[in-house]
């Protein structure tokens, strides 16, 4: 398995995540989102998982994040909640259907579900998995080394565990009802600095 394995999506909607990602993300965030698309590819090829909808897996993917910039910042919703407008105001500007619209507002959002079935949502299902192994390193053993190598050499963790933390925190100070503070309550500071990939 190698990142070459997995080619980028080249449409409108794609194109415009990722402007998107590089205009709103540090780099850090950036990386940390390219590198969830490529956890979620390869738990796809892991699990012989067909029919993924590749596009619209790698258009949530990048900006499943992007609630916690402050363009984008909602004062009630959750930063997931935001994020899946964001993604679905991208979407209608791609021409995307209403339905399809949908979809990825519902992938981003699902990111943050404890849990996704993939008999329900398969690309919630992945995002969520691949955002637990770079988040919390949950499942990392099913990913191959090399591969798990050749995507932090290419794009580095650099300051996320620090900038995610305070992020989650801020929201879940602001924001008791939402997703971040359970994963505050969940100990998700403690993961970010446990995780088997700051060590690979």
């Amino acid at each position: 398995m190698r990142i070459s394995d997995f080619a980028v999506p080249d449409t409108p909607a794609a194109r415009g995540a990722r402007e998107l990602m590089h205009e709103y993300h540090s780099p850090a965030l950036i990386n940390h989102v390219v590198r969830s698309w490529l956890w979620a590819e390869a738990f796809a090829v892991v699990e012989g998982r067909a029919d993924v909808d590749h596009e619209l897996l790698y258009a949530a993917a990048l900006l499943h994040d992007i609630g916690l910039a402050p363009a984008f910042d909602n004062h009630v919703l959750g930063y997931e909640e935001a994020g899946g407008h964001v993604g679905e105001a991208m979407a209608a500007g791609a021409g995307w259907p209403v339905e399809r619209r949908r979809r990825i507002n519902e992938v981003i959002v699902r990111h943050n579900w404890p849990e996704v079935d993939p008999a329900f949502d398969l690309e919630g299902y992945l995002l969520e998995t691949a955002t637990g192994l770079d988040i919390a390193g949950r499942r990392d053993a099913e990913i191959p080394l090399e591969f798990r190598r050749e995507v932090l050499t290419a794009h580095p963790r650099l300051g996320l565990a620090e900038e995610f933390g305070a992020g989650v925190q801020e929201q879940a100070a602001r924001k008791p009802h939402s997703h971040a503070r359970r994963l505050l309550d969940g100990g998700v500071i403690d993961k970010l600095a446990k995780n088997p990939l700051e060590r690979v």
